[in-house]
């Protein structure tokens, strides 16, 4: 990789943004990319008398070359007319082109590589690829032109949906090499992505064993405390066990006041610097608040709902069961902000030794009485009810200090860790970016990498994931209406 160079030769594009091209580069219309465009349908409910086609939600935009699951896909009934004119062949392209929330990527594009049967919905575009070009360099392309936010021009806003005008993007100029050097392109950048894959892939599996270590250390502290040799009684609660004899078990609503978050409305949405930070589960990562997919509103909020120093925040509803329950501590620098109806604050005085107990596995080992098949929810009176290990004020000052001094050399290895894949996905965005323009020359390269492994499968869990989630922050075989319940917080 570090031996591309430039073309020999290169001329204007007459593109602002792209400056030059190859000399033997085409730089024509988008659109002139695609046989044909043809949006999804949603179809309805299988009603058993029809042929009940696979309908495909896409969302997931983070992996290079994403394929569409088709394990469990959605079942629909399509009418034969949509199903004839609408069914995805192996090598379309599936682009977003209606939604709204961070998991509607507007203008992201990812691969249909797969036969089975199946439509998508009428929220993305099917591109079926024209002669003369490669699907995966095309793929490629789109995701430099996300990477570098060419769609946005293109997106109207209206009454909270971002719908992309097809028109206007597929006028855009791009740079279009010949046949052959796609298919170089597509070799080294295929070679890329899975050595990039295989290094993020080893860091989240270093990550899941460093929170595990973390999370063994805070629940052995706040269930048994610092005495080994302690006599323990029986705590009647079946995930806590035994604890040491002189300590109490108490009910949440005993200790503190729990909220549930603002509820607003889409024309409520203003930039930062006219409204009122509304915190997320995208704001908590590795029990910190982290600032990321921000969301301002301008609306009247009650006082109660305004964070305050010492507030433990915490995702109470997602549509990813790996998030509900993650938490962090609000602190001084953070109050003042407001949080949206899916998270729910947890206010009291003892929240310094709480917020160590909500990082045990205190949630996971209640989850059964949250989770359902329909519907991940911690709810107020589920949150009220739970019972916690409540040791002497001097008990709980030694554990917050043993917690946070074993604590802070893992959480320093996790933060360096995620800080490793997100450089090393900077920099595969940035080479796809450099390569499809022609601002580097990769057939040279491509034409001395080593054959695939014939058994070389894609590696799951590239791209930013929220907080050691299981899967990739956009899960494309949720139904609609668990998409819609996930996207966003305006409608509780």
């Amino acid at each position: 990789m570090g031996s591309l160079a430039c073309y020999p030769a290169y001329r204007p594009a007459g593109v602002p943004w792209l400056g030059d091209v190859p000399e033997h580069w085409k730089v024509r219309r988008l659109g002139e990319t695609n046989a044909s465009i043809v949006s999804g349908a949603w179809g309805e409910d299988p009603s058993g008398n029809g042929d009940d086609t696979a309908c495909v939600r896409v969302a997931d935009f983070d992996r290079m070359w994403l394929r569409a699951k088709t394990d469990k896909l959605t079942p629909r009934y399509i009418q034969d007319r949509d199903l004839a004119k609408r069914s995805l062949i192996r090598g379309d392209l599936l682009l977003e082109k209606s939604g709204g929330g961070d998991l509607q990527p507007v203008g992201a594009v990812v691969l249909y590589d797969s036969d089975t049967p199946a439509v998508c919905t009428n929220f993305i575009a099917r591109l079926r690829v024209a002669d003369g070009f490669i699907s995966k360099f095309l793929l490629a392309l789109h995701f430099a032109l996300y990477a570098m936010r060419i769609n946005v021009r293109s997106i109207k806003q209206t009454t909270g949906i971002q719908n992309l005008d097809l028109a206007s993007y597929f006028n855009e100029l791009v740079p279009l090499p010949p046949l052959p050097e796609q298919r170089a392109i597509v070799r080294y950048l295929d070679y890329v992505d899975r050595r990039v894959r295989r290094y993020v892939s080893a860091k989240r599996k270093l990550i899941g064993l460093l929170d595990e270590e973390k999370q063994a250390i805070i629940n052995q502290a706040v269930t048994r405390g610092m005495d080994p040799n302690v006599r323990l009684k029986p705590s009647g609660v079946e995930w806590l066990g035994d604890v040491p004899e002189h300590w109490e078990v108490r009910r949440l609503r005993t200790l503190g006041d729990a909220l549930i978050g603002l509820t607003y409305d889409p024309q409520d949405l203003v930039g930062e610097e006219d409204g009122m930070l509304v915190l997320r589960a995208s704001n908590i990562l590795d029990g910190q608040l982290v600032y990321r997919d921000n969301v301002y509103v301008q609306s009247a909020v009650p006082s109660k709902l305004i964070t305050r120093d010492g507030d433990i925040l915490i995702c109470s509803r997602s549509g990813s069961r790996a998030l509900v329950g993650k938490n962090a501590r609000i602190r001084a620098e953070s109050a003042g902000t407001t949080f949206g109806a899916f998270m729910t604050v947890f206010r009291s005085p003892h929240n310094n030794y709480l917020h160590q107990v909500f990082n045990s596995k205190f949630f996971e080992y209640q989850s059964a009485t949250f989770f359902t098949s329909t519907i991940n929810q911690l709810t107020l009176g589920i949150l009220y009810n739970m019972k916690v290990p409540f040791p002497p004020f001097e008990e709980r000052q030694l554990i917050m200090r043993y917690v946070e001094e074993t604590g802070t050399p893992i959480n320093k290895a996790i933060s360096l860790a995620r800080r490793q894949i997100e450089l090393v996905q900077e920099y595969r965005t940035r080479l796809i970016a450099d390569v499809v323009t022609g601002k580097l020359d990769v057939r040279g390269a491509a034409a001395q990498l080593p054959e695939a492994a014939a058994d070389d499968e894609p590696i799951d869990g590239d791209g930013p994931m929220p907080d050691n989630e299981d899967d990739g922050p956009f899960d494309v075989n949720d139904t609609l209406e668990e998409e819609l319940a996930a996207e966003s917080e305006v409608t509780p």
